[in-house]
């Protein structure tokens, strides 16, 4: 076990971390990494193109048919995909009903009462969102997870997201070794992203570990239900993932305690790149557009 790393991609809602990830390890698994993912998504879809499948049955749900979660075996929940890469899926419950984070607690402690974490390299949590939940939140306050990478664009809510997740590390750095490994920029085509990106990377006190181009054939890939590393092995964006999966590879106790900034300090700095625009730009604005609605009626 003193080898392995736990290593954990946080993101908010949409923002592609789940295809990210998979693409990620399944370049990793090229080199010959023996890897353990750990779906903490209650839709159970962290999987589903290492298996080409459409979702894993969950932790969670095997658990309610079988009566409870020690009347499992952890051949009932873990599948083995693409590159030989392990799979589980935590689950949780009905929309509006109970906690999802319960899953991840669930399936965390259960996977490392049964052997599932041993003779791997790596240990990887996928994990839902925000940090706005102390189930989901686990990874990072067990001191499960060593390093975070947290999956991010140019655009506000990304970075907004980013910036808190950061708290949400902060928080428990100091009580265990969870670290922020960098962010990864996996692009939306937005204005000066890359320069965004390295600039919230500056304020967090930690590195752009790399930045994912858009390409369509991402879109292709998943269709098929496949990463590109298996879809199109020769094409450059899959090139673009295994450069990712180096870099992550040789970022092992590289990572930083990261310093988040107020709201204000972040709205700031979209000022500054000219992204967001102060309420006297938004008002000057509004009013120009009412005085010219005003002039055309008139």
């Amino acid at each position: 076990m003193s080898g392995l790393r736990q290593i954990a991609f946080y993101g908010k809602g949409g923002i592609g971390k789940s295809t990210t990830s998979q693409n990620t390890l399944a370049a990793l698994a090229e080199l010959e990494q023996k890897i353990l993912i750990v779906g903490c998504d209650p839709k159970a879809d962290s999987t589903r193109l290492i298996l080409h499948s459409k979702a894993q049955q969950t932790v969670l749900h095997l658990a309610a048919e079988a009566g409870s979660v020690e009347d499992l075996e952890l051949e009932d929940v873990l599948r083995v995909g693409y590159g030989g890469i392990n799979c589980v899926e935590s689950g949780g419950p009905e929309p509006g009903v109970g906690c999802a984070g319960r899953g991840v607690i669930t399936s965390i402690n259960f996977l490392e009462e049964n052997g599932a974490y041993d003779d791997m390299d790596y240990i990887v949590y996928d994990v839902l969102g925000d940090v706005v939940c102390g189930g989901f939140a686990m990874p990072i306050r067990e001191n499960k997870a060593q390093e975070i990478y947290i999956v991010m664009s140019g655009e506000m809510m990304a970075m907004y997201a980013a910036n808190n997740i950061s708290k949400g590390i902060l928080k428990y750095a100091h009580s265990g070794g969870v670290r922020l490994g960098g962010l990864i920029c996996n692009s939306r085509q937005t204005d000066r992203e890359i320069e965004l990106a390295e600039a919230l990377a500056a304020k967090l006190g930690t590195k752009l570990i790399h930045f994912l181009p858009r390409d369509n054939i991402v879109q292709h890939a998943e269709l098929r239900r496949m990463t590109v590393i298996e879809y199109a092995p020769e094409s450059q964006q899959a090139d673009e993932y295994r450069a990712l999966a180096r870099k992550i590879h040789e970022n092992s106790g590289k990572g930083c305690i990261p310093t988040p900034v107020s709201m204000e300090e972040l709205e700031e700095m979209l000022m500054e790149f000219g992204i967001l625009k102060s309420d006297e730009e938004m008002i000057a604005e509004f009013e120009a557009k009412e005085a010219a609605k005003a002039a055309a009626a008139a």
